[in-house]
């Protein structure tokens, strides 16, 4: 058998504030005293042995970094935040007060924090799983301040020019001569009992370069300056290397060096290329194994960030988990998943991270999306087999979380909020009061658990899966060529080493049963499997579990094809064995 590919393992998105919180009072925009908030020392040994015994190799610790927030800390040293730049109760882990830092609400003792992230690294690792951390690297809040960098390093904005619009040697971009003025339509959740001064107004962080955004730009946030002037055509001045790439290179190793396995960089492409291809070998020099995975959502620079920028891994977004996406709720084609890996990433297909839920997007059980958490697991099977990449799953997805009301900033949107305090009603069933078990969790819940845990085992341990080849079969078998193959709604292909092939099969059709031939062109059972062409093969299913055995001779499945029953939404993985 072959070695495991490094490409192939499971992340775990655990959205720290939220993972441990049992407090079931969800008032709207309710205070970390009223609604309670989850801890580094909630994620503790019971915790971590029930996610490995779940099947993820990583655990991406979402919201680490101390932010911008509406709860007051200015007892142990940390400046408050006005209310006019801030959004919700909790605020976004994305508008990061301090590098250097983590966040306060997240320590049982808040003058001891970092020990207790410390710790939490270090049981981590003792349960053989990875650490993966947000570095947000586009932009930082409105008032960011580090409370706690170390002796000589100088402050974002310390030295800079803020006469100017741009130079290469600023941390910021600025608004020479005028106020920062606070969007319209912004409502800020506390009383606002003083104005916020910001002048000269420093640009926004998504790229917004005047002194008053929209109520729908990233106002909590300004925008870093990596050299490239925006006003000027984007030109680059990189030469001699700009103080703000030197500040993150030291930031990132920083927390390199306290035994963070990878950094998930948050918005990778709106920050110069050539950035990442210069501090990503940097940071591997402290440790080469440290990985990188870019948030992007241009398909035309896929390349780029993986060639140049050096990313390990980029987000599968725009191309698969759009297109799977239009498939469940009914208005896609499966045809879009061929056009994904021949136009998009099919010859670096290991570099793309598949996920069908994030803290970004709506939920799956949400209306907003399928409606029901069943609807997807083709979708999710095809996610984790497709190629040898990684697979990310979100806490709560496999208990079909279904947020059905205002959480705060972020309205009813069918997502989790990440700028306010909550407990998720349906994780905290298996939390169980610290418990991390199964006891209260309903028989659908635990069997729609049980499917991703047999997932994350099935791709672990399946080298075809985790290191072989991949062979689209809709070619050959859509467009009337097999039986009753409507390329729409069915899909195929193989996964194949020389010690193992497997036939994954997929209807996503919503209420149809589907009967229908799947064929494997002689060329490809000979020169790719590499089978012979006497003897009788069966196919073996080996996901899911309970399915009916197939036989078959060699000719039925090069020539008339395989017969199968596909029942609607449904997802069926054969090993092609010797009979």
């Amino acid at each position: 058998m072959s070695a495991v590919n490094k490409d192939k393992f499971v992340i775990y998105q655990i959205f720290t504030r939220l993972f441990g919180n049992q407090n079931t009072t969800n008032k709207v925009y309710g205070t970390i005293e009223e609604n309670g908030c989850g801890k580094f020392n909630d994620i503790d040994d019971t915790a971590l042995g029930a996610l490995k015994d779940f099947g993820v190799t990583h655990l991406w610790y979402t919201g680490v970094l101390e932010h911008a927030t509406l709860t007051d800390y200015s007892q142990y040293g940390i400046n408050p935040d006005h209310p006019l730049i801030v959004k919700g109760i909790a605020g976004s882990p994305y508008a990061v007060k301090d590098y250097y830092d983590v966040d306060p609400d997240l320590a049982v003792d808040v003058p001891n924090r970092m020990q207790e992230f410390e710790s939490l690294v270090a049981r981590t690792h003792t349960h053989g799983l990875k650490v993966v951390i947000d570095f947000i690297p586009n932009h930082v809040a409105r008032q960011y301040h580090s409370d706690v960098r170390p002796e000589g390093v100088k402050d974002f904005g310390e030295d800079d020019d803020n006469t100017v619009t741009f130079s290469p040697s600023n941390n910021f971009y600025y608004i020479p001569n005028h106020d920062f003025v606070v969007p319209e339509g912004h409502k800020p959740p506390l009383p606002v009992t003083t104005p916020y001064h910001e002048r000269p107004a420093k640009a926004t962080g998504n790229d917004v370069f005047q002194a008053q955004p929209s109520q729908y730009d990233w106002y909590e946030t300004v925008k870093l300056n990596y050299g490239v002037d925006y006003l000027d055509g984007r030109s680059r001045h990189f030469d001699p290397i700009p103080s703000t790439w030197l500040k993150m290179r030291d930031i990132l190793i920083y927390w390199t060096r306290k035994g963070v396995d990878g950094f998930r960089c948050d918005m990778a492409e709106m920050v110069p290329v050539e950035f990442w291809g210069w501090v990503i070998p940097e940071v591997k020099k402290e440790n080469p194994a440290v990985i990188f995975i870019a948030e992007i959502y241009n398909p035309f620079e896929y390349r780029n960030y993986i060639y140049t920028g050096q990313f390990d891994y980029l987000y599968d977004k725009v191309g698969l988990y759009n297109s799977l996406r239009r498939m469940i709720e009914g208005h896609g084609s499966a045809s879009d998943i061929t056009r994904i890996w021949q136009h998009e990433s099919g010859d670096f297909s290991e570099h793309m991270l598949r996920f069908l839920e994030n803290h970004d997007e709506q939920r799956i059980a949400s209306k907003y999306f399928a409606g029901n958490p069943w609807t997807a697991l083709p979708a999710m099977v095809l996610s984790a087999t497709l190629h040898t990449g990684p697979l990310m799953l979100y806490f709560g997805q496999e208990l079909g979380v279904d947020p059905t009301q205002q959480e705060g900033f972020q309205g009813e949107d069918g997502r989790t909020t990440i700028f306010d305090y909550w407990g998720v009603p349906e994780f905290q069933q298996w939390v169980n009061g610290g418990q991390f078990n199964e006891e209260l969790l309903t028989t659908e819940q635990k069997t729609l658990r049980q499917f991703y845990r047999n997932l994350n085992a099935f791709v672990l341990k399946n080298e075809a899966v985790y290191a072989g080849g991949f062979y689209d079969l809709q070619y050959v078998n859509a467009n009337g060529q097999s039986f009753n193959y409507d390329g729409n709604f069915i899909f195929s292909y193989l996964r194949h080493t020389d010690d193992q092939k497997i036939l994954f099969v997929y209807n996503f059709h919503e209420s149809d049963t589907v009967e229908t031939l799947v064929k494997v062109p002689q060329d490809v059972w000979t020169n790719v499997l590499k089978l012979g062409n006497t003897g009788d093969y069966k196919l073996k299913p080996v996901f899911p579990l309970e399915v009916p055995q197939v036989q078959l001779r060699t000719a039925d499945i090069t020539s008339t094809g395989v017969h199968l029953e596909l029942p609607p939404i449904s997802a069926f993985a054969f090993e092609i064995v010797p009979k």
